[in-house]
């Protein structure tokens, strides 16, 4: 008993020292901005990586779903409609995800579902905010050795849009709506008008055990959440607004660090003589920046107008910074990075990171061209000392990009996925997004998620340092 207990605690110990991998919050990101920055220069740099794309078979359905390198090899699992583990289904729109926990070669994650839908809640009771609301949050559990889901189950319901999301250095998942309503929005369903109990457009916290308790953390702001990472040294919590033409970059300083629940303080980042960080920026770019205190973080909806824009209202009208459609955001103990997803001259994307010793900010990327990046989204390190980038672009096939250490970028993995009644779905879903790309801690696997027709994937191979 005592000897299990010591291996769990070390086990656990070791999981959180590898959240760099993860894709999570206490990340080891020194590396990124020479990353970014080297690959934004006017070369637009490209690397073979690891050499053509090909279509695979998933070992799981049998099908090629993705193109991926020589020598590796896929497996899906979590689809949109298969029961979960109380016999509810499961929902769609496969969003943001993160591992908050390992127990040796099993590992936890959760997994955002961005349903917009009034069409009731799924899951035990006890875990539902809003009964009507059909978006929330599942979590499974896989054996990396066996290569394989062991179970999934809903552990939060009754929320809209769950979006990006974030882990958080004590094991838990920060599950993000990006919905923004007022209680009371009434939608005609097939079985009549539903009517939403409670207002929308907050962050949820998602143990890695058990249930959430479905409370919102309203200190943290009623707005188009996108993302949240924590800054482990602080305590501190960074959310992006996936807003455009305009959106915020926003600070929680917990009252208790790593106790959200218990309240604490909202402010927007003001970039000084830079209200404007949209376009006709240069790489490379610094900006010392301040932040404005949101008083009323928990007024982003106006019922009389009809506004859900009051959070960034408040902090634009105190010369807070402008930003589009912000996206993916990680932190380690000395930067925070967040995307821009449209931002820039073409508005195909920008990376910014956050310094918060020095209170400064820079452009670190900006694409140029869209047939070298468009749209990035999500941006994980590698434990091998490169990037994976998920895209979310119009453009007709989806990938994720490698970016090397030296800062070129390759192709690593491209969605193939036409469907003729597999899996209970038809149609041509190429054009889906990538989301919630996350490592496991020893590196072996990458799991991410395809976000149309809605299912994981978990991807193995002949990884090499310097690359991902």
């Amino acid at each position: 008993m005592n000897h299990d207990c010591h291996d769990a605690q070390s086990s656990r110990r070791r999981f959180f020292r590898h959240m760099a991998a993860l894709g999570g919050t206490a990340l080891t990101l020194s590396p990124l901005g020479r990353l970014l920055a080297a690959a934004g220069d006017a070369a637009h740099p490209r690397s073979r990586g690891f050499g053509p794309l090909r279509a695979v078979r998933d070992l799981n359905t049998g099908l090629p779903l993705l193109h991926l390198p020589a020598g590796f090899s896929y497996v899906s699992f979590g689809w949109a409609n298969e029961p979960l583990a109380d016999g509810t289904r499961c929902p769609p729109a496969h969003d943001g995800m993160g591992i908050v926990a390992a127990d040796g070669d099993v590992l936890t994650l959760v997994r955002n579902h961005e349903v917009v839908k009034l069409t009731g809640a799924f899951g035990p009771p006890a875990a539902q905010y809003d009964p009507a609301c059909a978006g929330g949050t599942v979590t499974l559990r896989f054996d990396t050795k066996a290569g394989r889901l062991l179970d999934a189950r809903a552990s939060l319901s009754g929320t809209l849009q769950n979006c990006g999301g974030g882990t958080t250095p004590w094991g838990s998942w920060l599950s993000c709506e990006e919905f923004v309503s007022g209680a009371g929005l009434s939608v005609l369903t097939r079985d009549g008008p539903t009517i939403t109990r409670h207002d929308h457009g907050y962050v949820f916290e998602v143990p890695a055990q058990g249930l959430s308790d479905a409370r919102p953390l309203r200190a943290m702001g009623q707005f188009r959440h996108e993302a949240a990472t924590v800054h482990a040294p602080t305590g501190d919590v960074y959310l992006t607004e996936d807003a455009e033409p305009s959106a915020g970059f926003y600070r929680f300083v917990p009252t208790t660090p790593g106790k959200l629940a218990d309240g604490g303080k909202l402010w927007m980042l003001r970039a000084k003589d830079a209200p404007d960080l949209r376009s006709g920026l240069k790489i490379g770019q610094r900006w010392k920046v301040d932040w404005v205190e949101i008083a009323e973080p928990d007024q982003g909806y106006d019922s009389k107008t009809g506004s859900i824009l009051g959070v960034q209202a408040q902090g634009f009208a105190q010369g807070a910074s402008r930003f589009t459609r912000l996206e993916g955001c990680i932190a380690d103990t000395d930067e925070v990075f967040f995307v821009a997803t449209n931002g820039g001259d073409t508005a195909n994307g920008q990376v910014f990171v956050y310094r918060p010793a020095g209170q400064e900010l820079q452009l670190i990327y900006e694409s140029a061209d869209p047939a070298v990046l468009d749209y990035p989204d999500n941006v994980v390190l590698s434990p091998r000392g490169g990037l994976v980038i998920c895209q979310d672009s119009s453009q007709e096939r989806q990938h994720l990009y490698g970016l090397t250490r030296d800062g070129k970028l390759f192709e690593f993995a491209r969605q193939a996925v036409v469907l003729d009644g597999a899996m209970g779905f038809s149609g041509d879903f190429r054009e889906a997004e990538w989301a919630g790309c996350c490592f496991s801690p020893d590196g072996r696997w990458l799991f991410a998620n395809v976000y149309s027709p809605g299912f994981s994937v978990a991807i193995t191979g002949p990884w090499q340092d310097g690359l991902i």
